[in-house]
């Protein structure tokens, strides 16, 4: 049952990707023993882990890369001794990539990646299964054959499903064999980057309209954290309801099914919501002149096919550092055409909490409404008492006008 569950969930050879994908990226330069750069990577990678709970079920993991990573592993190579990129992803993950050149040209040989599965933060209440490794060829799923002195580029997005992990790259840049610490300028294309003649317009005729989707309730709150180490680092209460119209009806995570995990450093902050019945959510948080807010959202939709949408311009949830963000009126985060998040009862502090508590909250401006009210009842009262008075005084003028003197 479970290997079916797995493949039911992990079959999908296809991914769809809409919306802008503008994750932080992580570069890397590889030197030589004369301080030169021998190997050039700039690389946005999203990796999703199924993995087994200690009850049997399965869970989803997003594992968030850092935006600075660790290459020590990494080596130029040489006459008997192939490049390599190797990348610390931080508790236990790794992931590489080893190049073959002719000639003339080269290319990406294998990509290797290694999880750790008793990271607790990634995968809370998994299975501990120890590290895994899976590997699978870089050509042609996310290399191609390129001359030497020239980079490979690629902005558009891809995917490598091996087993129960599916790997999205995008915005790729890398070169290998440099010579003389100087990147090329020339530059070899994925075939997706290559501009293609647009399809001819074509007619369609008009349709009776579809009946109205009807909405799902307002979604249960949730409660989720992110620890660094020991002590909670990020903090948020919300409900949850995706809305990716073009595949589906409006869904409401249930917080029963969701588990949390993410990343604290000092400027950034990430929460990954993971509910095993819908996918993922990602936020992304940035510090910065002492206030804080929501610069990106990451919708990952474990289904039919598994689809990634992703924004990173976004500046919703604006607070001071030291104060949590609190709103209770209902807020639609745009990701990008017909795909939202909304929003429902959040309060969320993501840098410097205490003792794991809120601190004291700044309320978004829907919810000064209920200051608002009281104000324009009151100067509506206010109104109506001067209309009433204006009106007795007139009336008592023309009483007194009624009257003569005998």
């Amino acid at each position: 049952m479970a290997a079916c569950v797995r493949t039911l969930l992990l079959s999908s050879c296809l991914v769809l990707l809409f919306g802008v994908l503008q994750s932080k990226a992580w570069e890397v330069a590889v030197k030589d023993e004369s301080n030169q750069t021998c190997l050039y990577a700039n690389i946005m990678l999203n990796i999703t882990i199924q993995y087994e709970t200690n009850n049997g079920s399965f869970n989803n993991a997003t594992l968030v890369s850092p935006s600075e990573v660790k290459h020590e592993g990494s080596r130029c190579g040489n006459a008997t001794v192939s490049p390599l990129l190797f990348v610390d992803l931080g508790r236990g993950h790794t992931w590489s990539l080893n190049f073959t050149k002719s000639n003339s040209s080269y290319e990406g040989s294998v990509i290797t990646f290694t999880y750790n599965t008793t990271d607790a933060e990634l995968f809370p209440d998994g299975k501990p299964n120890g590290t895994i490794t899976t590997e699978t060829p870089a050509v042609p799923q996310l290399f191609t054959s390129v001359p030497l002195k020239s980079k490979y580029k690629c902005n558009h997005p891809d995917s490598i499903k091996v087993d129960n992990v599916v790997q999205i790259y995008w915005n790729v840049i890398l070169q290998a064999y440099i010579e003389n610490g100087t990147i090329g300028e020339n530059v070899t294309e994925c075939d997706a980057d290559i501009t293609t003649t647009a399809a001819p317009e074509t007619t369609t005729p008009a349709s009776t309209p579809a009946p109205t989707k009807p909405t799902p309730s307002k979604p249960s709150t949730g409660t989720y954290s992110v620890k660094k180490g020991n002590e909670t680092c990020l903090l948020a209460t919300m409900g949850l309801q995706l809305n990716v119209s073009q595949i589906r009806l409006p869904v409401n995570m249930n917080p029963n099914t969701t588990s949390s995990s993410g990343r604290c450093d000092n400027h950034t902050a990430t929460m990954v919501l993971n509910d095993s019945t819908t996918g993922a959510i990602e936020f992304g948080f940035v510090l910065a002149n002492g206030r804080f807010h929501l610069e990106s959202v990451n919708i990952t939709l474990i289904d039919q096919p598994f689809v990634l949408f992703a924004n990173n311009n976004l500046s919703y949830w604006d607070a001071a550092l030291g104060s949590s963000y609190m709103c209770l009126k209902q807020q639609t985060l745009d990701v990008g055409t017909n795909v939202s998040v909304n929003v429902f009862d959040v309060r969320v502090q993501p840098f410097q909490v205490l003792n794991g508590k809120f601190s004291t909250a700044q309320e978004c401006s829907l919810d000064d409404d209920g200051i608002l009210i009281p104000i324009i009842v009151g100067a509506s009262l206010a109104g109506l008492i001067v209309v009433i008075v204006i009106a007795y005084i007139i009336g008592r003028r023309k009483s007194y006008a009624g009257y003569h003197t005998l």
